[in-house]
């Protein structure tokens, strides 16, 4: 695609060609986004190749090889998420001139709090949508970075994160915690061992499965000296390759309830691994949150006793 001038002055045109950008990527590709958009797949492809030609750039690879974002289409979606979030900024700041909530409020989780008794954030949700009926709720299951660089970028009002290191621009309110212990499952060979024959040294001979970035889980891991054969990014994976047989890892005890009474798996001297883990509301000190985003902290923190 020929290079021309960046576009000088954003128009309606360029707004909805962004948005549409904006379902796509978000959606994983163009046919995904289909539902979302409720318009079809050639008028989505049509808008994408509008909106190459308006910014002068190929935004991504589209086709039978599926989707794809080029280096281009990276930076301006990330630019697209900023703008928007400005815009909701300036629709909360309107928000603080009327009585009543209105406008988007967009919210990011870690992975399996649904399962966890402790976590009360349906009950959360339910305080808010009765006091805040007109805004629309978003709502993202991400990975921990994710969530802490949407939080910071503006991407996500909030955010609901397992606590491990705090960032200086983030307030933290603690909410929940869930304890994790280490499993194996049936096909494992550790799974008809005593207790007594589990020990340190046996575990840390098998492949163990685990978070790759700075986290609860990872500090665990390193303490007793587990070798990670295995790079997983949610417990969902996890929790799937515990299953497999060939690998152990620590998951939420409530999440392993089912699988524990079903003996598909068990756990590997809970009395000695195991860590909690506490979770936090994360929203960024600068600028000052929205009425939206203080009434949901409020929500989150009365639902918790907090």
């Amino acid at each position: 695609m020929a290079k021309r001038a960046i576009l000088q002055r954003l128009s309606d045109v360029d707004f909805r060609l962004l948005r549409v950008f904006r379902a796509v990527v978000a959606c994983g590709g163009v046919s995904a986004a289909e539902l979302e958009l409720n318009i079809g797949r050639s008028t989505i492809s049509r808008h994408l190749t509008d909106l190459e030609i308006r910014l002068g750039c190929k935004l991504c690879l589209r086709g039978p090889a599926g989707f794809k974002l080029t280096e281009e289409g990276e930076r301006i979606h990330a630019a697209a998420l900023q703008l928007f979030s400005a815009i909701h900024e300036f629709q909360a700041k309107v928000d603080e001139t009327n009585r009543e909530l209105t406008g988007r409020l967009s919210i990011a989780f870690f992975d399996k709090g649904i399962t966890n008794p402790d976590a009360k954030l349906p009950k959360a949700i339910r305080a808010f949508e009765l006091v805040a009926p007109k805004v629309e709720l978003e709502v993202h299951v991400e990975q921990i970075n994710t969530i802490e660089t949407g939080v910071l970028s503006g991407a996500y009002q909030l955010g609901i994160v397992p606590l491990h290191s705090k960032s200086d621009n983030l307030e933290y309110y603690e909410i929940y915690h869930e304890h994790m212990y280490l499993y194996c499952s049936k096909y494992h060979s550790l799974y008809d061992h005593a207790d007594s024959d589990i020990t340190l040294d046996r575990l840390q001979k098998q492949k163990y499965a685990g978070f790759p970035f700075h986290s609860a889980n990872m500090i665990a891991s390193k303490g007793w000296k587990f070798k990670r054969r295995a790079i997983v990014n949610n417990e969902e994976a996890l929790a799937m390759l515990v299953l497999s047989g060939g690998h152990i890892g620590f998951l939420p005890e409530h999440f392993t309830t089912r699988f524990i009474k079903s003996g598909e798996m068990r756990a590997l001297r809970p009395d000695i691994y195991h860590y909690k883990s506490d979770h936090a509301v994360i929203v960024r000190k600068v600028p000052k949150a929205s009425r939206r985003v203080e009434k949901m902290l409020q929500c989150l923190r009365d639902a918790h006793g907090v």
